[in-house]
């Protein structure tokens, strides 16, 4: 009667456990998706925000993990989106005495005398390097005597000096005040501030921007908050709506807590039948 009893129950946690079991091996887990996403783009795709074009430059995909300890490799998706600001502001200091190239030309930048200048000059730099090399007449370099510097020439197998201040022509120079336009590599150009330590141009010209994405992480374009998610490795999803993310990701943590608790039913369904059968089964003492 014992043993009839233990089989019954027996019968009954092995049912339960299996049916426990077919729950989880039937179950879909459930997956992030969105149907209509604000945006859903490849790499190269281009969208609009707020009037401002934007364009998917990269999508990138990287494998981690797993390898010989068995653990089940991962992926890492990424991109990255630019645009172009068709009037973005640019800058840039010539310092005092330092040498700049403008319009094709060296000069070097001097900056007027006094505690609160206002202008500068650009004065030609002369290549005297070069000049002595394409004078056949005189010697390549020049020589200094008693401090003055001099050229040598050569004629008839006698040699003259010329002192360099009346062998090489007067450097030309041009002065710029703050607010005075130039054209500098292809931008009207405005002398917009002059100090003791150079002098500030800027201009209006194209700038390309670029932001990195990242998955299910927030990107903010033309001041408009994207959750952004990569659902395999060419496709960039942009959601504005935070919540139909949320609720996705909620309905995941709960099928795994239903499939965790399932599974914790099969597992000790099937130990306490174990442990019924085995009780049923030991000799009696008596």
């Amino acid at each position: 009667m014992q043993r009839r009893a233990a089989a019954i129950y027996v019968a009954f946690f092995i049912v339960l456990g299996a049916a426990s079991y077919s729950v989880i091996a039937t179950a879909s887990a459930p997956t992030i998706g969105f149907e209509n996403p604000d945006h859903r783009l490849s790499e190269g795709d281009q969208f609009s925000v707020d009037g401002q074009q934007y364009t998917v430059s990269s999508i990138s995909a990287e494998m981690s993990g797993g390898g010989g300890h068995g653990g089940a490799p991962s992926v890492t998706r990424s991109g990255q989106m630019s645009w172009t600001n068709d009037s973005a502001r640019h800058t840039q200091t010539w310092d005092h005495d330092s040498a700049v190239t403008y319009q094709g030309d060296s000069y070097r930048v001097v900056v007027a005398d006094g505690d609160n200048p206002s202008s500068f000059e650009l004065v030609e730099e002369i290549n005297r390097s070069a000049i002595l090399q394409d004078d056949p007449a005189v010697e390549d370099e020049t020589v200094t005597v008693n401090g003055t510097e001099y050229v040598v020439r050569e004629s008839n197998g006698s040699r003259s000096l010329t002192p360099a201040s009346e062998y090489f022509p007067a450097p030309s120079s041009t002065q710029y005040s703050e607010g005075d336009t130039l054209q500098y590599q292809g931008n009207a150009t405005t002398v917009s501030d002059v100090t003791s330590s150079g002098a500030t141009l800027s201009w209006t010209a194209p700038r390309t921007n670029t932001v990195d994405v990242g998955n299910e992480a927030n990107v903010t374009l033309s001041g408009q908050q994207y959750f952004a998610y990569f659902p395999d490795n060419s496709t960039l999803v942009l959601e504005s709506d935070y919540g139909v993310y949320q609720e996705q990701t909620e309905e995941i943590d709960t099928y795994h807590e239903h499939t965790n608790g399932l599974w914790g039913v099969s597992i000790v369904s099937f130990a306490t039948a174990i442990l019924l059968l085995g009780m049923a089964y030991m000799p009696s003492r008596y």
